[in-house]
């Protein structure tokens, strides 16, 4: 058996990225995961890639913003590998501005993109055309950006796994560790992190969403009345999610994703009565500090944590295992400002 020079626990969105990377710098990576590529929160069906707003701008939202422009050199050359889509588009996201306030802060925010996302793509107000596809607006304006990605979350961690499987890279159900282990386990992860530390760095939260047989391949992405719907390249559209503190089922769906369904074509009538394909219930980790969690396991030598994408995991996941690489591999730290596991503790 060849050596393995990289363990990665944890076969969702940023276990795979990390993978992925390391593989592709020369590692021999293991990835270990009971549950097979996407068995958690990753396994998901929305994959809505968003930005934060263009203000206030800090280390997390730069980061952000440059693991939104990698993603699509990111999935392309998964995509090339695998031979599989991964459901990859960069369509941008429609938002209705509510009154005229909300539309003048819409309009300083888009004098902020111009510098902060230095051209490369554009935050600005548009009126509302009325058309089939957009979401109704009581102020007659919408925010169209041009940043906003979507990403098939089933697809995209099918097509990841596939590259491994290609290059050479184990994903099997239980082995021991061999070289550095990085630990990308979701919500379990998390609350077994703040058992070691004898403190809470994160929790977990219910989400619910939904997947209708709709033709919209082609249309941008709306975010409107708290709620994602999402188009993908395969004749379905994505909505959701739920956030759930209290729950006694992470995997049941319910009443409130029925409700979700209800407002979706609320907001876009066009989705009357299209079927529903898919209803999905998943625990999504979210860390104490509200940003991904990454850098070494305090005390513990030769381990090292990614958790916490929260709702962002799939839009971070090509900065994430960039400096996850460059920390475990290289001995390079460039995890920025707010993501670092001390921030939690």
């Amino acid at each position: 058996m060849a050596r393995i020079d990289l363990t990665v626990r944890g076969a969702g969105i940023f276990g795979l990225s990390i993978a992925w990377e390391a593989q592709r710098r020369g590692a021999r990576v293991r990835v270990v995961d009971p549950g097979g590529p996407g068995a958690g929160a990753s396994g998901g069906v929305l994959g809505a890639l968003a930005p934060h707003v263009p203000e206030n701008w800090n280390p997390k939202k730069a980061f952000q913003l440059e693991s939104l422009l990698a993603a699509d050199p990111f999935w392309r050359g998964v995509e090339a590998v695998s031979g599989l889509p991964s459901g990859y588009g960069r369509l941008g996201r429609l938002q209705p501005l509510a009154d005229a306030e909300a539309v003048a802060l819409a309009r300083s925010r888009a004098v902020s993109a111009a510098e902060l996302w230095r051209g490369v793509a554009v935050w600005e107000v548009v009126e509302e055309t009325g058309g089939a596809w957009a979401p109704a607006s009581a102020s007659g304006f919408l925010i169209r950006d041009t940043l906003s990605a979507r990403l098939h979350p089933r697809k995209g961690c099918e097509s990841l796994a596939t590259a491994l499987r290609m290059t050479g890279a184990e994903i099997v159900a239980e082995a021991e560790d061999a070289g550095p282990v990085v630990w990308a386990t979701g919500a379990d992860g998390l609350r077994g992190l703040s058992a070691a530390l004898a403190r809470p760095v994160g929790v977990g939260v219910k989400g619910q969403a939904a997947l209708l047989h709709f033709e919209a391949s082609d249309q941008p992405q709306i975010f409107a009345d708290g709620l994602h719907i999402v188009p993908h390249g395969d004749g379905t559209v994505a909505v959701g999610s739920t956030t759930e503190r209290d729950y006694d089922d992470p995997r049941a769906t319910d009443g409130a994703l029925e409700a979700l369904i209800e407002r979706a074509t609320d907001v876009l009538p066009v989705l009357h009565g299209a079927r529903v394909v898919a209803r999905w219930a998943g625990e999504r980790p979210r860390a104490a500090s509200r940003a991904p969690m990454l850098g070494g396991w305090p005390g513990r030598a030769g381990h090292f944590i990614a958790n916490g994408g929260f709702k962002i995991g799939f839009g971070m996941a090509p900065g994430v295992a960039s400096v996850m690489a460059d920390l475990v591999l290289e001995g390079r730290d460039r995890i920025p400002e707010g993501f670092r596991v001390e921030d939690c503790l």
